[in-house]
């Protein structure tokens, strides 16, 4: 076993050498090697130490989509050469937009922001970051639906789905997608849209990295102004009542489209602290928006509001570089549930203090009707088989990467605790969002199994050598 395995490697590294010396003749310039200034900017720029840690053979940077195609027309003749393909490394897994030993693909050259000459659509680089494209569109009139986060890439959250604080006005950001520019995996550039390739089009609506490499996402935009966000603050104390506005929010048939609001849990293991807080945005200049009253009304240490623009708000600071996970499910409201979540969650980690600390958030994300399609035609999601609930991402930071299985298990035993509790009670709902999902989770399959297999084939169809599938890390079918 050990020698079969060792000629794996072998044979791996021998593909990347001769990957590298055809990449290197057809696109010597935008090549980079170890110890290059150009390879050590792009493998220190992921989130995460886990997927910075990992040292590809070369860094391809692209600066056309032509450039993209001949690499991955090289790439795709070249016997099992892993690579990846990376935009602004948010995603923390290792292996997900970086390789050990073979090529990667970082796209952040390609980010260039158009506005049409009717502000109508958005046309976006697959390596913008959402920060581009805010502060590009700012002062026009107009935005379109991204990350909350301006440091997040384009390309990755839009290929997962794409919560935005725009979801339940306009959709999710996939949804707002009019037109994909994508790569093939044999180098062959196509258009994706309802009428070229429709069946491209659906699938890259949540399908991830597993149809293609997108190059360039137009976007329809609709007309925005400012918009208010106050942030609550409250003592741990307040959890059960935090939770009871919370659900009512959630179950109320009158939700506001305008409202995007995520409630989160914060804990240091250093100090043994909880901070417990609200983030309510409402998407038009209102103060104190009233359908977040019974927020507002639960006593708490701070509220803070503004009236700002998006490209301001979504203007944070970098996040220095940990060791990072997440992990993700998806439940139907209850507020004794949610507590019931709290006090499982605190006796897992409350004792758990590994050398450097740990720092646990534990965000709490409606899922509510305007965020359910009737039908399955406008994403590949599968979320017309939800219920209104919530989105629970689990992540955690931590600087000691010894510490790295011990945090991951503790992850993944607050995570089964609760899926197990609520299943019993028939709160557990299929649906994972990919782009908070856990590298043992399977998103994709959570879609349903008709989204599944129109996945496949339509991979398939497109990408015969299962090139994106053996190759490419990620979320795989």
């Amino acid at each position: 076993m050990r020698l079969f395995s060792a000629l794996v490697v072998v044979i791996l590294q021998a593909a990347s050498v001769l990957a590298s010396t055809c990449l290197q003749q057809q696109l010597g310039d935008s090549l980079s090697f170890p110890d290059d200034t150009t390879y050590n900017a792009t493998v220190s720029s992921f989130w995460s130490i886990q997927e910075s840690t990992l040292r590809p053979a070369c860094v391809l940077r692209p600066a056309t989509v032509l450039e993209v195609s001949k690499a991955l027309e090289i790439l795709s003749d070249s016997v099992e050469c892993e690579f990846a393909i990376k935009g602004r490394g948010h995603a923390p897994a290792a292996g997900f937009a970086n390789v050990n030993g073979g090529v990667a693909i970082d796209l952040t050259a390609l980010s260039s922001v158009s506005l049409s000459q009717d502000s109508s659509m958005a046309s976006v680089g697959a390596g913008a970051k959402w920060l581009d494209v805010y502060q590009h569109l700012d002062g026009s009139g107009v935005q379109v639906a991204g990350g909350r986060n301006g440091n997040v890439g384009v390309g990755g959250l839009l290929l997962g789905g794409g919560i935005s604080h725009f979801t339940t006005k306009v959709g999710w950001g996939c949804d707002n997608v009019v037109n994909y520019e994508v790569v093939l995996a044999n180098g062959t550039i196509i258009n994706a849209d309802k009428t070229n390739h429709p069946d491209m089009f659906l699938a890259l609506k949540g399908g991830g990295n597993n149809l293609g490499v997108v190059t360039r996402f137009d976007l329809a935009t609709f007309p925005q102004g400012n918009i208010s966000t106050t942030t609550i603050t409250y003592s741990i104390s307040q959890s059960a009542e935090v939770f009871e506005a919370f659900t009512k929010l959630i179950e109320s048939s009158n939700y506001d489209p305008l409202a995007s609001l995520i409630t989160s849990l914060l804990y240091l293991s250093a100090t043994k602290t909880w901070r417990l807080s609200s983030s309510a945005v409402y998407t038009e200049p209102v103060t104190q928006p009233a359908f977040y009253d019974e927020l507002f009304a639960i006593p708490h240490e701070s509220l803070v509001n503004n009236i700002i623009s998006l490209a301001e708000y979504a203007d944070e600071k970098d996040t220095f570089s940990f060791n990072w996970l997440f992990a993700t499910t998806t439940l139907k409201p209850s507020a004794e549930n949610m507590q019931k979540m709290f006090d499982t969650l605190n006796s897992t980690i409350y004792s758990f203090n590994p050398e450097g600390g740990v720092t646990w958030s534990i965000a709490l994300e409606p899922l509510v009707a305007a965020m359910l399609p009737d039908s399955g035609d406008r994403d590949i999601l599968g979320l017309e088989r939800a219920c209104p609930g919530f989105i629970v991402l689990i992540s955690a930071l931590w600087p000691n990467s010894t510490a790295n299985s011990e945090v991951e298990a503790k992850a993944r035993s607050v995570l089964s605790a609760w899926e197990a509790d609520a299943e019993s009670k028939g709160l557990l709902q299929d649906f994972q969002y990919l782009n908070y999902a856990a590298p043992h989770q399977r998103p994709l399959h959570s879609y349903g199994k008709d989204k599944l297999g129109f996945l496949k084939l339509t991979s398939e169809k497109y990408d015969s050598a299962r090139i994106l599938q053996k190759d490419v890390g990620g979320f795989k079918l």
